[in-house]
């Protein structure tokens, strides 16, 4: 009875120290939200920064999209953003055409006059293409993302421009 189980003992510690030399991601996506204490009605910053193992560049085409889940703290002009919504700058190599991703990429929101006080997570995710150009090869991703930020009480009053 004891061999039975030192079989299936051996191959789980086997598979748990295969899995202990795991590789680094190729694209590490970072989200924060600016300023991360907000009052109702204050206007903010859902910001995106892409750390992007060498060799890799992520295309411009097909799409690359920025999905947010839904959160009734937070506004947005619409639920996603597509590279042309935001703007992001593209260059081209070998030609393949891939996004310039160095600058962190700003979405701006507005926290909903009903907000509750307290600590809200704006959650989503991010699809787009890697290339390899290196090595010749293509990988369709999608990341997600997290961010944390808190609401007060407060309202902030727009001021009437003259």
């Amino acid at each position: 009875m004891r061999k039975i189980w030192l079989i299936p003992a051996f191959c789980f510690i086997f598979f748990l120290f295969s899995g202990a030399e795991e590789k680094t991601p190729l694209i590490k996506v970072e989200s924060s939200i600016k300023p991360e204490r907000l009052s109702r009605a204050q206007e903010g910053k859902v910001v995106f920064k892409f750390l992007i193992e060498k060799g890799i560049t992520i295309s411009s085409q097909p799409s690359f999209t920025i999905e947010f889940s839904p959160c009734e703290a937070l506004l947005f002009p619409k639920n996603f953003f597509a590279a042309s919504d935001l703007n992001i700058e593209s260059s081209e190599e070998m030609g393949h055409e891939y996004l310039n991703l160095r600058e962190p990429i700003e979405i701006p929101f507005t926290v909903n006059i009903d907000a509750k006080r307290g600590r809200h997570t704006l959650q989503g995710k991010i699809k787009y293409f890697a290339f390899s150009l290196e090595d010749g090869w293509c990988l369709k991703i999608s990341s997600k993302f997290s961010a944390s930020f808190y609401t007060r009480q407060s309202i902030i009053k727009k001021s009437e421009k003259h």
